[in-house]
């Protein structure tokens, strides 16, 4: 396709929206076509890069290329479905979701170019990478244990992003993670059995995100960490997915296919 792509940032009043709206105003090949927010968000109304913050997502979405999607789960669903009706992208960074929300996200992405990732940094990619060939590398005896941070504002836990590394991890060793996966440890909980994926999170200040994953065996012990110091890779990754997935025929897409990973 030819011009640049029409995108249109859904949770515009948010810290992410607004840096989403800025790589896009600043990208040679994207337009801010239009920018949505709740209704009664104190954005609406307001402006950014003279486009006016509006709290009709059906009306904003007409004649746009996609939309980038960092809101709540209900609220990405809703949005799937006029995506998947017009065939537009739809680029969705939210995490939390249910499997049956995952499912229904996934029905959608039958009519729309749907890029769903909990980490749209390149680094963290190549991170779910390496975690996958460790895990089958190194085998049971090697513990895994991932951990995040994250600031004090995020209301979901373990992040999209470590769940992505568990899946990661899982999947190098040919488990599930639904029935190996260990959460929030407390009080007497026995000795830790073989082959479990443990998670643990913290919460606190303006910590952008924060993950690694341990393997820890009898004798040693390998660290695997990715650090973000900037939220704009996560915005510079998603408008990436975005015109990336302009091209591409309706389905249900991640970043590492973006990457070609």
């Amino acid at each position: 396709m030819s011009g640049p792509m029409k995108l249109v940032v859904a949770g515009a009043g948010g810290r992410m929206g607004r840096m989403l709206m800025n790589v896009v105003a600043a990208h040679p090949g994207c337009a801010l076509f239009g920018a949505v927010d709740r209704k009664g968000a104190a954005c609406i109304g307001g402006t950014a890069h003279g486009i006016t913050i509006a709290d009709d997502i059906c009306a904003a979405m007409k004649g746009a290329d996609g939309l980038l999607d960092f809101t709540a789960p209900e609220a990405t669903l809703a949005h799937a479905q006029g995506c998947a009706s017009f065939g537009q992208v739809h680029i969705v960074g939210t995490t939390g979701f249910t499997p049956a929300q995952e499912t229904q996200l996934r029905t959608a992405a039958e009519g729309a170019r749907v890029v769903k990732a909990g980490n749209f940094s390149v680094g963290v990619n190549v991170l779910l990478g390496l975690t996958k060939k460790a895990a089958a590398m190194l085998g049971p005896q090697y513990d895994i244990e991932i951990s995040e941070m994250h600031h004090k504002h995020k209301v979901d836990a373990p992040s999209g992003t470590a769940l992505m590394l568990g899946e990661a991890a899982a999947a190098g060793r040919s488990v599930d993670l639904e029935t190996s996966s260990v959460r929030g440890r407390d009080g007497i909980t026995g000795a830790r059995k073989t082959g479990d994926i443990g998670f643990s999170s913290v919460r606190g200040g303006e910590v952008i995100g924060e993950h690694t994953v341990i393997f820890a065996g009898g004798s040693e012990r390998l660290e695997l960490t990715h650090k973000a110091q900037d939220r704009t890779l996560f915005a510079a990754g998603a408008v990436q997915a975005a015109l990336w997935a302009r091209d591409q025929a309706p389905g249900f897409y991640a970043m590492t296919d973006v990457l070609g990973l």
